[in-house]
């Protein structure tokens, strides 16, 4: 097989099971939190990077919002299981920077690595998270190229891949919709609160050999669980989240 099409290939599986990137992350977690001596890192620096930590994770969650916000449906921006575009999208942030989603999971999963306050973790999920969606933004571009054509190749040759370039926003077609928010983010943002907890907990066992079950990450994840289930109860059960042409 060519590199061309075992590329395209690899990148498809990839995509198919990127939502398990999660789970690894919460395995990869835990030898990194203890094997850390967090008693060398001084509180102060490590309320700061707490907080740079969740600022980083927040921006990467307003990306996602604004991209997935300002999508029509049935465009190259909101496929979950397979390739899926009716036409391409380059308008909004997609004019901006082509993988827009793809940026936007990566803060908010490299802000829960930050949380750990280990560098090395730090470089290693970037380099790991690189090689594998290098693979699957590689599968979808050429899925892209075939359909659009020429269409494609402009808009690429203008807008970077994942590092956002502002010379050339364009307004998007349609205004940003905080129902779609609402009704397609609220496990992300879950997972994302749920990471930050874990850390915290383990973090806390490691330093005091003994658990806290009643922290302030605690009730976090109790809030956003309620808000979740809210959520997810109104788009299942009724049409008040409903909305026409998006995804």
């Amino acid at each position: 097989m060519a590199l061309l099409h075992s590329f395209e290939k690899s990148g498809n599986t990839l995509f198919k099971h990127r939502g398990q990137i999660p789970v690894v992350l919460f395995v990869l977690a835990i030898p990194i939190v203890f094997f850390t001596n967090y008693n060398n890192i001084p509180e102060l620096f490590q309320n700061g990077l707490t907080i740079v930590s969740i600022f980083i994770s927040f921006i990467g969650f307003v990306i996602r919002a604004y991209a997935i916000g300002t999508t029509p449906k049935g465009t190259s921006g909101r496929n979950t299981k397979e390739q899926v575009a009716d036409s391409l999208n380059h308008n909004g942030i997609y004019s901006t920077v082509r993988h827009p989603l793809y940026l936007g999971n990566y803060l908010m999963w490299i802000g829960i690595v930050m949380f750990t306050f280990n560098i090395y973790f730090v470089v290693i999920v970037s380099l790991a998270y690189w090689l594998y969606y290098e693979r699957i933004m590689f599968a979808e571009e050429r899925f892209l190229e075939r359909k659009f054509g020429e269409e494609y190749l402009e808009w690429s040759k203008k807008v970077p891949a994942f590092i956002p370039g502002f010379g050339n926003y364009l307004r998007g077609s349609i205004p940003f919709s905080f129902i779609t928010i609402l009704r397609r983010e609220y496990s992300g943002v879950l997972a994302t609160v749920v990471g930050f907890a874990f850390i915290d907990h383990m973090r806390f066992f490691v330093l005091n050999n003994s658990f806290s079950p009643w922290r302030i990450s605690t009730y976090a994840v109790l809030v956003f669980a309620f808000l979740a289930f809210l959520l997810r109860t109104l788009k299942h059960h009724t049409k008040l989240l409903n909305e026409e042409g998006r995804w």
